[in-house]
């Protein structure tokens, strides 16, 4: 029987986790009664106000409720960007349901694994997912399928259903610890695991990300990173709603639909990968985009080259970076742009409720400044563990209650974060450490360089050397000799790339992030 998981009931130590939070159905309805006119969503030129939204969310939980989804139920959602899908988030939390998130870039294959291990009982669908779903249905257990326009055989309307809706339930009241939302990882290697996102965890990085951006009822949020991930999801979206202001949503990431929208809404405040930043300033209308109305960009999901900061300080655009994962509800550490300079490649230092520590290899914390170890984090905002997964739950937490990231960083004398590297991405050369994102931050800078990244490769005399893979900038191109020649002097010459490979593009997923496991499994190299 499908229940709410609560976090005692994982294998991971007791943490503090938010005693006070609010849950979502619950704060978005107290924000509609204070600001019931104000514009709350806006996605294809349609605008609803807070009162409207609440009003879908209530028509969609009693859909759902006539349907059997119960408190502890899994309803998922499987398409673009759309404010369905925040419909079907709030109306999974008014029920005590559980919201999941489907990558929409995933094979019928992969959906049925998620699927499956979600238990998901209803799956909402739209339109332009219908296909990959149908090529699957006969091997998913999911109770109902609604998709969300009307006209599709075999398929209820959730248009249809949500015009004529049963009468509204009652809303389920949510404890902190009762989970909201299950967020798959990218499962890069094996299968994804289901981190179990609580009421209290989204709480509680709502309160950082208002606290430390001063988000207010009059901003205006851009959010075209899909939602699916947590960036997308909670970087901006969730609390600019608590805030009160205006979320403008994109079904996806085009640069210069970007540019217009920023300059139609009057956007304040957005999110991207450094990826989608670089391919705006790419784009022919950068230079004469209007972008004035911004007064924070947020980047997280990799390290921000140097090139790429100059050219939005160049246009006195704010860029915010900072560092998160799935695990954490999005937020660990936030560099504001007044330290950008003179704090070069650091992440930051934490939000007002999240803390974080360096362990060694033997798990003991690390106090001296620069010392290297691995990024361990505790917070309100940390998940209550894996989905169905006590070991791995208990594999990443510390004894004493902290989320064990899998990062490699250091601190300095101030207490600001950097970071060197996965753990995992380490490429150990004669004995040496080397962390690619060092060796890819020196690389940005090359002229002919449009996207870079950097990994190891087995090598019978050093055990693992440096390979660089390039995709050059148009009509442009590199040599190895070159590469070498560029960094030599700002790089120890044992972390010099030994080895480059040039590609048109580099592989990345939907959230932008570099797929390093599929550049090692093409070693076609080129000097």
């Amino acid at each position: 029987m499908n229940r709410i998981f609560n976090a005692n009931e994982t294998s991971m130590p007791a943490t503090a986790r938010g005693a006070h939070a609010i849950g979502l159905a619950e704060w978005l309805t107290r924000r509609a009664a204070r600001v019931p006119l104000a514009p709350a969503l806006t996605c294809d030129g349609v605008t609803w106000s807070y009162r409207e939204l609440v009003a879908r969310v209530e028509s969609m939980s009693a859909v759902l409720a006539a349907g059997g989804v119960t408190p502890g139920a899994c309803v998922g959602y499987l398409g673009l960007n759309d404010p369905m899908f925040v419909v079907v988030l709030f109306a999974a939390a008014r029920l005590g349901a559980i919201c999941v998130p489907l990558n929409f870039r995933l094979t019928g294959s992969e959906l049925v694994f998620v699927i499956g291990d979600a238990g998901v009982h209803t799956l909402v669908v739209g339109e332009e997912h219908i296909e990959v779903i149908d090529s699957v249905r006969s091997q998913l257990a999911c109770q109902r399928f609604i998709h969300r326009g009307v006209g599709a055989p075999g398929w209820e309307s959730a248009s249809a259903l949500m015009a004529k809706p049963p009468s509204v339930p009652a809303a389920v009241a949510a404890r902190p610890d009762d989970v909201a939302v299950i967020m798959y990882t990218s499962g890069t290697t094996g299968n994804p695991k289901g981190a179990m996102l609580t009421h209290g965890n989204f709480w509680a990085n709502n309160l950082n990300e208002i606290l430390l951006w001063d988000l207010v009822s009059t901003d205006v949020t851009l959010n075209f990173a899909p939602m699916f991930h947590v960036g997308g999801l909670l970087c901006g979206s969730m609390s600019t709603l608590v805030a009160g202001g205006h979320l403008v949503l994109q079904r996806g990431f085009e640069p210069g639909a970007v540019m217009r929208a920023i300059a139609q809404y009057h956007v304040s405040v957005t999110f991207g990968v450094p990826a989608m930043l670089l391919f705006m300033t790419q784009h022919p209308d950068f230079e004469q985009a209007d972008l004035s109305s911004l007064r924070l960009v947020s980047v997280g999901g990799a390290p921000m080259p140097e090139p790429l900061l100059e050219l939005f300080n160049a246009r006195h655009i704010p860029v915010h970076q900072g560092y998160g994962m799935t695990e954490s509800a999005s937020m660990i550490t936030f560099l504001s742009p007044d330290r950008a300079v003179d704090k070069l490649g650091s992440c930051g230092t934490t939000p007002l409720l999240t803390e974080v520590r360096l362990i060694d290899m033997n798990g003991e914390p690390i106090t001296e400044p620069d010392a290297r170890g691995e990024i361990c984090v505790r917070g309100a905002n940390i998940m209550a563990g894996y989905w169905k997964q006590p070991e791995a739950t208990q594999a990443c937490f510390t004894p004493d209650g902290w989320f064990k990231t899998g990062d490699v960083g250091y601190q300095d004398a101030e207490g600001f974060l950097y970071i060197c590297d996965r753990l995992k991405d380490m490429v150990i050369s004669g004995g040496e450490n080397i962390y690619p994102a060092e060796v890819e931050s020196i690389l940005y800078g090359h002229p002919d360089i449009a996207e870079v990244a950097v990994i190891g490769a087995p090598d019978e005399r050093w055990g693992e050397r440096v390979v660089a893979v390039v995709a050059p900038k148009p009509g442009k191109t590199v040599t190895l000799a070159e590469l070498q020649a560029f960094c030599d002097g700002k790089l120890a010459r044992y972390k010099l790339p030994k080895e480059l490979r040039l590609v048109e593009t580099l592989p990345r997923n939907p959230t932008g992030k570099v797929l390093k496991s599929r550049l090692r499994a093409a070693p076609d190299a080129q000097a």
